[in-house]
């Protein structure tokens, strides 16, 4: 296990390297000028569009806008909101949450260039059903030349995507937050971790061998209330550290620049740091999202795109925000043994003693859960694009089984095979939306001016009308 966590390590590290940073955030602020700021200026547009203000159930695919972009981040709002940025501020310093909003504002550029190819070039699976996602984006878009590419994604997608994060992190937070405590699974901790993934896969195989309609519905339901749950959490959290608030945000800003709470000054390491747990939370540039909000039911690319902007935002410039302020404010970083879930369990406890690790565990079980029921879809979509709809549940045996390997193995070895498998991703997905970036600004262009001449006859419409009367 020793020998395969150091090959996962240097394979991850070799991944996320400097060029893939400069093609996920080089890239971003490119989609970002290339837009003109567009995911920025229509965001209250994006918002009625989420509503369902434009919704119409004729239109090709599976799911609403708001159960799209549930979906998507009941995969994205996950584990990598809690324990990821635990794991970045205990490995890069208070600095690397800079670096992560840094990162979540070119994201919005990137996920609304990246989900509006994916309803601009839908494919069709072996059994003829719509799909969305960077292997259809390839293909559709660049044409069958570039195929390779659209299967290197999907290989990677295969490991990217396993729920092996989730599960080793919900097993943790189980054992050492509900069960050691309370003199129980204190032996043995193998035979108490394998127990709890059993638990896990049975839960997860209820909703996932249901498809991606009842995965919709469930996140749709779920979502929102975690999100609140865990922001007023983090809120209370605040209001008993306010004092502290300030100085908060100031070692952020300063470390940001100087890397020296953790790095000893390498500046370029932060900077890694916060793009890579970034992209492993709200996972702009990735594709995975751009696969759900593929299954959204709309024939308007750039309506989706607006959307799926939206992930980034809520994901890492609030959840991903109100983690760290729970930890810098509380001194959890500094103060708590190991990182992952472990820390933030530490800091919500030293704010509400006593009850505290309890209500992170209500809110790691809704956020953990809502991750495995979603990743398993994407997985599903690069089975299929591989061998073949008609082949693609065999995927899920598969994926339950690795929930297993995810609760006994080290976060060590866990995080460096996501990483590395994310990093994989990243490559056909940003290179593709690259090339096709004019495709979707003269989308955006026709999309708005239709638009305002319809608001234009709206106006007309109703000044017609009081003049009638």
């Amino acid at each position: 296990m020793e020998a395969l966590e150091k090959i996962l390590v240097a394979f991850s590290d070799a991944a996320w390297g400097l060029p893939l940073l400069i093609l996920l955030m080089g890239g971003g602020f490119y989609f970002m000028f290339y837009s003109g700021f567009l995911p920025f200026r229509y965001m209250g547009h994006a918002i009625n569009v989420l509503r369902g203000k434009y919704d119409d159930p004729n239109d090709p695919g599976d799911i609403n806008h708001f159960e799209a972009l549930s979906s998507a981040l009941a995969a994205t709002v996950g584990m990598g909101n809690i324990s990821g940025v635990a794991v970045a501020i205990a490995l890069g310093g208070p600095g690397v949450l800079f670096w992560m909003w840094v990162s979540a504002f070119v994201g919005m550029a990137t996920k609304f260039f990246t989900c509006s190819l994916a309803i601009m070039y839908r494919g069709r699976d072996t059994n003829g059903h719509i799909e969305g996602g960077p292997m259809y984006v390839v293909v559709e878009g660049l044409g069958q030349k570039w195929k390779p590419l659209a299967m290197f994604f999907a290989i990677a997608g295969l490991f990217g995507t396993l729920p092996i994060f989730q599960s080793n992190q919900l097993t943790q937070v189980i054992r050492e937050v509900v069960l050691i405590p309370n003199g129980i699974a204190t032996t043995n901790p193998f035979a108490w971790n394998l127990g709890i993934g059993l638990i896990l896969v049975t839960i997860t195989s209820l909703v996932i061998f249901g498809g991606i309609k009842r995965i919709g519905h469930v996140a749709g339901k779920m979502v929102p209330s975690m999100v609140v749950l865990y922001m007023l959490a983090v809120f209370y959290i605040m209001a008993v550290n306010y004092t502290n608030i300030p100085g908060a945000f100031g070692l952020i800003f300063e470390d940001a620049f100087s890397a020296n709470a953790v790095l000893g000054g390498a500046v370029g390491a932060i900077i890694i740091a916060g793009a890579r747990r970034a992209a492993f939370s709200n996972e702009a540039g990735i594709g995975t999202a751009s696969m759900m909000h593929g299954a959204a039911k709309t024939d308007e690319p750039i309506r989706e795109g607006l959307v799926a902007m939206l992930g980034p935002f809520i994901d890492t410039l609030v959840v991903c925000t109100l983690t760290g302020l729970a930890i810098i404010l509380t001194g959890a970083w500094q103060s708590a043994d190991g990182n992952g879930v472990s820390m933030t369990a530490y800091a919500f406890n030293s704010a509400m003693p006593g009850i505290g690790s309890y209500v992170l565990v209500l809110c790691v079980l809704i956020f953990a859960f809502t991750s495995l029921f979603s990743y398993s879809y994407y997985g599903t979509k690069c089975f299929s694009f591989l061998f073949g709809a008609k082949y693609k549940h065999y995927y899920n045996y598969f994926y339950v089984c690795t929930i297993i390997f995810g609760a006994v193995a080290s976060i060590t070895a866990v995080l460096a095979l996501i990483d590395g498998m994310y990093a994989m991703m990243a490559i056909p997905t940003m290179v593709s939306a690259l090339l096709l970036s004019p495709k979707v600004k003269a989308a955006a262009k026709d999309y708005f001016n239709r638009m305002k001449t319809f608001r234009e006859e709206q106006s007309e419409n109703v000044a017609s009308d009081k003049l009638k009367v």
